[in-house]
Formats: structure tokens, sequence, C-alpha cells
């Protein structure tokens, strides 16, 4: 019996701990500081120990027992939460949307001996496999280009926007700089920038801008052009302009009566209150990857699609289901001795060992979530 543990009670936390309990040989423990949400696994065959997650000391101790650990911490606190687990010389899969640079961590990761798989989420993660995937089959890879969002099914005034992730990691979308590769040159534009309107066939016209999706890509892949673009239905981007300008996403403390208030944090409990998904709302992920070059002589592109919707039956939201059980998968992946790299490792060194982009693939399709891929000469 393996015993897991996933540190966060979240949206996608709460998802990948009734995923996994579901496998015989898996024991799993959820580890949160907010009692309300440790309280939804009453009845559950899953452990939960209530723990502040800052704690990196008393961190270390709880871990002790595991064979394996998942991360969905929030992003401002995921490097320090990463860094602990890889201390304790447990294999982790991370879905944290953290700042810092993961291969800081590689030195430690590899004397450890441990595999680490940052980023496993949807976009980026699966994004990242999948472009991995093409670039392993290509002789030449001349461009990639990824489109994914996270948007209710039914719009409501005045954002058409609703997120299962923390409200600090989704305005990281709209305030972290942008980085992709023009002509084999980093380009660094704000986040928002370049707007376009695209047509899905599911769920029709939505509205792209620049965001830092592409993550490692630019450092592990040698492509003269790569981007990736977060999708939102049109007219969201100049709300969030409005909101950038006027200030509502600073850092510097404002004098509120007594009190110095960070204008960030204000902003993101105001608005976290409005685009929390509510139990039951309907939501759906959109992503399309177009990978294109020369594949046995010949010009060819690859395009992957996902459309993806709330499940009523389980009660998991979409974004949730399509984040969650990738991390799953690639804990499953290590579990089973699939793949095995001592040190950091991202999604799109996943298609390197043969047989894992199938293995993924494949269990998420178990769990009604299906990647369809295209190719055109």
């Amino acid at each position: 019996m393996k015993k897991i543990m996933i540190l966060g009670a979240g949206l996608v936390g709460r998802p990948m701990a009734l995923d996994l309990a579901d496998d015989k040989d898996i024991s799993v423990t959820v580890l949160d500081q907010d009692p309300v949400r440790l309280q939804t696994f009453d009845k559950k065959d899953i452990s939960t120990i209530r723990a502040d997650l800052n704690d990196t000391g008393n961190l270390k101790k709880i871990l002790d027992p595991c064979d394996a650990v998942i991360s969905a911490v929030p992003g401002n606190m995921g490097f320090k939460t990463l860094q602990a687990i890889i201390g304790t010389g447990k294999p982790v899969v991370d879905i944290s949307f953290f700042p810092e640079d993961m291969f800081l961590l590689d030195d430690l990761a590899k004397t450890k001996n441990i595999t680490v798989i940052c980023d496993m989420g949807v976009a980026p993660g699966m994004s990242n496999l999948l472009v991995g995937n093409g670039y392993k089959h290509f002789d030449r890879t001349d461009s990639i280009e990824i489109y994914v969002g996270g948007l209710p099914k039914v719009r409501h005034y005045p954002w058409e926007y609703k997120a299962v992730f923390s409200p600090s990691d989704v305005i990281e979308e709209y305030t972290r700089p942008a980085r992709f590769v023009r002509n084999g040159k980093l380009v660094v534009k704000p986040a928002l920038s370049d707007p376009a309107l695209i047509y899905f066939e599911k769920p029709g016209t939505l509205e792209a801008f620049n965001s830092d999706g592409l993550r490692s890509l630019i450092k592990t892949l040698k492509v003269p052009d790569m981007i990736e673009k977060t999708l939102r239905y049109p007219g969201h981007i100049e709300k969030i302009k409005v909101l950038k300008k006027s200030g509502f996403f600073d850092t510097e403390p404002v004098r509120i009566g007594l009190n110095d208030i960070k204008p960030l944090d204000f902003t993101s409990q105001l608005l976290f209150r409005q685009w929390k998904l509510a139990r039951g709302e309907q939501d759906l992920t959109v992503m399309k990857i177009i990978i294109s070059g020369i594949r046995k002589g010949t010009p060819e592109t690859w395009e992957y699609n996902l459309y993806d919707e709330y499940d009523p039956v389980s009660g998991i939201h979409s974004m949730a289901r399509t984040t969650g059980y990738a991390a799953t998968m690639a804990l499953r992946m290590l579990l089973a001795g699939k793949y095995s790299n001592p040190g950091i490792n991202v999604p799109e060194m996943i298609p390197q060992s043969d047989g894992c982009v199938d293995f993924i693939l494949n269990g998420l399709k178990k769990r009604g979530i299906s990647y369809i891929l295209d190719i055109r000469s």
C-alpha cells in the first residue's frame, strides 16, 4: 500500500484525493489548515491532517511516513514548500504556479536521488507534455502555439469568468510579464498584450492575450517561435486593464484609516468572492496546441484540441479535473516505475521515456478527458 500525501484541499486538491483513493493500492492523506475544507472528506476513505503548510519544519515531520507527495499549494508558497518536500527525500508532483526558477532545486533533488515533476497541471502541464511529444517526433520544430482557458459555461455580468485557483494565482496571469520566443529570441511583453479574437467550435469566439504560460519550454526546447495565450470571453481584457491601470493590483500598502492595506490583497478578496465557482456551477476548459515543422522530410502540423465540461455525476469542475487528473496520472506513472529521472523534471521531458505519454493520455481518457490529435501535411 503506497502512502500518498496531498498538500492542499482546495478545488483541485480534493478531486486529486478522490481520484487516487479509488486505487486499492493507494492510501491518501490530505493536509490543509482550513478545517472546513477537510470536513468535505468526512465519510470518505481519506485521512486528513490539519496543518499550517507554511510551517516547513513541521511539514517535514508529517511527511516522514509517506511514499510520495502532490503539492497543490498557492503559488506564493509553492517554491518554499517544494524545497521542504524535496528535503524529506520524497518523490513529488507539483502543480503550484510559483514564479521562482524551479531548476534552482535540481541539485537538491539529485542529491536526494528523487524524481520531481513540476508544473504538472493542464497548462502548464499537459500543454508542455504534448508539445514535448510533438518535438520528439519532428525532425525540426519551427513553431509552437498554445491557447488555453478555463471559463464558466454560463456568462454572468460583469466578469463572465470563474476560477478554481487561489486569487493570487489567477491575478498572476494578469500581472506577470509574458515571455515568448520570436525568431529565436526571447521577447518580454506585459500580460494582457496583443489581444486577438479566435473562433472555437465550442464555445465560440474567445479573446486571447499574452501570458507567461510557456514557463520551462523557453529553456528546454530549441524552437524559433513559441507563444502561449490565455483565453477569456470577449471584453474581459479591457475590464482587467482598467483595474490594473487604476492600481488595484499594486503591492505597495495604502493607508486606509488606521490600517495599511495592499490593494492586491483587497482586490483578491473582493474578486474571488465573485470568481469562485459555486458547487454545481458548470465550467469548461478549452485548449488548442499547434506544433509545426518538418517530419520525415515533409512539412507537417500537429494540432491537439481539448474541450471539457463540468462533470455532473461526480460534481467536479472541469478545470479541477483537467488539472488534477494530469497530476494524479503523473504520480501513478512514478509509482509504476515508468518514469524515473532524479532531479527537477518538467512535463515536456516525459515523452523521452517510451510509453509514458500514452499512459497519461489513456488514464485521462478513462476519466472522460480526451485530447484529440489532428495531423496535417
